[in-house]
C-alpha cells in the first residue's frame, strides 16, 4: 500500500482533521512528507486512494514528530488512522498507526524473503475480509483489513529499512 508509486497531492491538511501541524510547512524542497492513508472505500472509487501529504519536513525526527502532533488531533473514539513518512522518491521511510494521542510505528521488514512472506499474509487477510464482508459481517471485514495495512506499512524502502530499524530502537 505505502509502497507503490503513487502520485502525492500536497494539502495543508485532510478533511475533518484539525491542522496541527503547521500550514507553513508545504515547502515542496522538504525531503520528508508525512501522508494519512486514503483507503475509504469512497475515495478508491474516485481514484483518490494515493496518500494525502499533511505536511513536509527538513528531518526524519520532525517528521516522526509531526505525525505524534497530528495523533493528538484524532478524537479519542476515531478508528487510527494510518500514517506514513516518505522521501523525496516517494519511497517509504516509516509508517505507523495513529490514534489516541500517539503512533504506533510499523517495524520495517528486514529481508526480502520477509517482505515476500507480509504480502502474501496481507494478501490473505484482504481475501478474507471479502470473504467475510460477503458472509454479513463488515465490522470484521475492516479490521481484517486494517491489519493488512499495517502488514503493508512494514514494506519500507530497502534503502531506508536499516535506518528506520534503528532510528525506532533509539525512539523506544
Amino acid at each position: 500500500m505505502f509502497d507503490l508509486p503513487l502520485p502525492i497531492h500536497p494539502t495543508a491538511r485532510a478533511r475533518g482533521i484539525p491542522p496541527h501541524i503547521p500550514a507553513g510547512d508545504a515547502d515542496l524542497s522538504q525531503p520528508f512528507a508525512l501522508t494519512l492513508s486514503r483507503r475509504a472505500p469512497a475515495d478508491l472509487m474516485l481514484g483518490r486512494a494515493a496518500p494525502l501529504v499533511l505536511s513536509r519536513f527538513a528531518t526524519l525526527a520532525e517528521a516522526m514528530q509531526g505525525a505524534i502532533d497530528h495523533a493528538e488531533g484524532i478524537a479519542p473514539d476515531a478508528a487510527p488512522q494510518l500514517l506514513a513518512i516518505l522521501d523525496r522518491d516517494e519511497r517509504l521511510v516509516l509508517a505507523g498507526a495513529a490514534s489516541d494521542y500517539a503512533v504506533a510505528w510499523c517495524h520495517p521488514v528486514t529481508s526480502a524473503a520477509e517482505a515476500r512472506g507480509v504480502v502474501t499474509e496481507a494478501s490473505q487477510l484482504r481475501a478474507q475480509a471479502g470473504r467475510v464482508a460477503a458472509w454479513g459481517e463488515p465490522d470484521l471485514a475492516q479490521r481484517l483489513r486494517h491489519r493488512a495495512d499495517l502488514l503493508d506499512a512494514r514494506l519500507v524502502d530497502p534503502l531506508w529499512r536499516a535506518f528506520a530499524a534503528r532510528v525506532l530502537q533509539v525512539a523506544a
